[in-house]
């Protein structure tokens, strides 16, 4: 038999089989995920918004929380408009070049979250471990180093897991049992050995998933402890407080993050794996704005006082 080559591939596109239901269905689930895109939306550009216009949130936390807002904005769009037209369409293929982008894309700002999430946590640990010390630690230039890093090696380490995923040949069939293109349904479709490409996986997978995970267990662990040293019991609510946003934030995100990639075999492509894809993919987005603000008092005031600036009766 003829050996194929690593880069030749007989499918040129792929079909997004999404969630096959009957047509009336598509329509409520076309209207759920409009809502829902919307509102991360505007949820997201609004705290972008009021950290900006108010002085008060200009500290290293509200950076941070801004830029995650900007990666959740980047995190729906790059799947849910393409998902809403094929539920309106009856061709749902996607081109090979076109699949091999959004997946990029996802994965690097997924391994973004991922370190941006270890970087805030290091934030609440210098503030609260060293609170005298935290504006000369955490300085304006740190907080950009910090954030410009979170991306960088996000989207490094995406490169290097698609670069090797879309050097593998694809024989056919073409159908992709998934809502966008995403690893295990990828890999699923490959016709030669994938072995290389499942391993490089795998390893950045854990890299970049647990490295983050185990930096915000140690600062958690050094923040319990500076918490615990204080004698007042308000005091120690109200330090611990400023974490607890942050917290179920990383809670949510990587317990269905770690469910989906951090396995050393592909994943079958069930419909469970698609409700999971869905809570990490939009509905974790749609919930951490609501998460940072109804916890937060700064980022209330901060709402009252913008609404108040810009006379937006509805904002």
């Amino acid at each position: 038999m003829e050996r194929r080559h690593a880069h030749e591939s007989n499918v040129t596109e792929f079909v997004l089989l999404g969630f096959p239901t009957s047509p009336g269905f598509q329509y409520v689930l076309f209207f759920f995920f409009l809502v829902a895109y919307l509102v991360t939306l505007v949820e997201n550009l609004i705290i972008i918004i009021v950290i900006r216009l108010n002085a008060g949130l200009q500290r290293p936390m509200y950076h941070f929380l801004a830029s995650l807002s900007v990666l959740e904005i980047c995190y729906v769009t790059v799947t849910i408009p393409n998902l809403l037209a094929n539920f309106l369409r009856e061709d749902k293929t996607i081109t090979f070049r076109s699949c091999m982008a959004q997946l990029y894309i996802f994965i690097s700002l997924a391994c973004t979250e991922c370190i941006l999430l270890a970087v805030m946590a290091f934030d609440r640990c210098v503030a609260i471990c060293n609170p005298l010390r935290y504006p000369s630690i955490m300085s304006i230039t740190l907080c950009l180093r910090l954030s410009a890093g979170s991306f960088i090696g996000g989207f490094s380490i995406a490169l290097i897991k698609v670069a090797f995923i879309s050097s593998l040949t694809f024989c056919g069939p073409n159908v992709l049992n998934h809502f966008f293109c995403d690893i295990s349904p990828i890999l699923n479709l490959s016709c030669t050995d994938m072995s290389v490409a499942e391993l490089v996986d795998f390893i950045l997978a854990i890299a970049v998933i647990l490295i983050p995970l185990l930096l915000i267990i140690i600062s958690y662990f050094m923040i319990i402890i500076a918490v615990l040293r204080i004698p007042e019991p308000g005091g120690r609510w109200k330090a611990f407080s400023t974490c607890a946003s942050h917290l179920t934030v990383v809670i949510i995100f990587y317990a269905t993050t770690l469910f989906i990639y951090a396995r050393p075999r592909k994943l079958s492509s069930s419909e469970s794996g698609k409700l999971v894809c869905v809570l990490y993919s939009v509905i974790t987005p749609l919930l951490n704005p609501l998460i940072y603000c109804l916890r937060n008092n700064e980022m209330k005031q901060a709402l009252k006082k913008t609404k108040q600036m810009t006379g937006a009766e509805g904002f």
